[in-house]
């Protein structure tokens, strides 16, 4: 049991995730970049590093192999920019993704929480309803923030579950899905309108209907970092994928002769 809880943990998965993109961004690099080219260049700037060892005593020697460096690194930066470029977009889109489950915590059960809502105009304020489903109840009576157009509830759940929060003003009615749960889950932590940027990194959630005066639902889930097994070390699971994605690609590039 013990074996299967270690491989269904999220520091296992960010390894497994990290070997995978690794092996992946290797082979799209090298699917995509000119490896013969990348391979002249590499060799031409060993040579002029080289030749600053041998003649650092000859300084037009030196300055002229510093300039053909120099010029050597663009070329080979021109060389590797158009795959690494196809290789960052997608793990940048995939990163984002996966912080919603690897980078927060659902609500643990009785443990408060907030939940913000921010409309158009501070003085609609006093308008603004919760309605609260079952299973999840208020400990606090609303405030509201009228510098930042908001108000804030306190809430809690009494079980575990995935509930949809109402909030109501005047003739208008939208919800907010709020997860509690002790294991690992897809939370979404706001819940916009407009914004389409915005909502693609922090938003697992339709838009806010357009035209209406509630412009964010907010929950207040905690961010979470991954045990390392060691002690109590514990990090950002992005520090991890990104370290472990390194080594992983380092290892695939000599396994498979990839220049990179």
């Amino acid at each position: 049991m013990a074996g299967i809880s270690w491989l269904t943990s999220p520091l296992s998965l960010v390894i497994l995730l990290s070997v995978v993109v690794g092996l992946g961004m290797v082979l799209l690099f090298g699917y995509t970049s000119d490896q013969k080219s990348i391979a002249i260049a590499k060799d031409r700037l060993k040579a002029h590093l080289l030749a600053v060892r041998l003649y650092r005593d000859q300084l037009p020697v030196v300055m002229g192999s510093y300039g053909k460096l120099l010029r050597g690194t663009g070329r080979y930066l021109k060389l590797a920019f158009k795959p690494l470029l196809y290789a960052i977009i997608p793990i940048t889109f995939l990163v984002v993704q996966l912080d919603r489950y690897l980078g927060m915590a659902a609500i643990q059960k009785d443990a408060p929480f907030l939940l913000t809502v921010k409309v158009r105009d501070a003085d609609a304020l006093s308008r603004v309803s919760i309605e609260l489903p079952p299973g999840i109840i208020s400990s606090a009576p609303p405030v509201h923030v009228a510098a930042e157009n908001a108000a804030v509830w306190r809430l809690a759940a009494s079980r575990e579950g995935s509930y949809e929060v109402g909030i109501a003003m005047d003739a208008e009615r939208v919800t907010k899905t709020v997860d509690v749960s002790s294991r690992s889950a897809w939370v979404s932590p706001e819940r916009l309108r407009d914004h389409f940027w915005e909502r693609m990194i922090s938003s697992g959630e339709p838009a806010l209907p357009a035209g209406g005066s509630i412009e964010s639902i907010a929950v207040d889930y905690p961010r979470r970092s991954i045990s390392l097994g060691i002690a109590s070390y514990a990090m950002n699971w992005i520090w991890l994928f990104f370290i472990f994605s390194m080594i992983a690609g380092f290892a695939f590039k000599e396994l498979l002769g990839i220049r990179i």
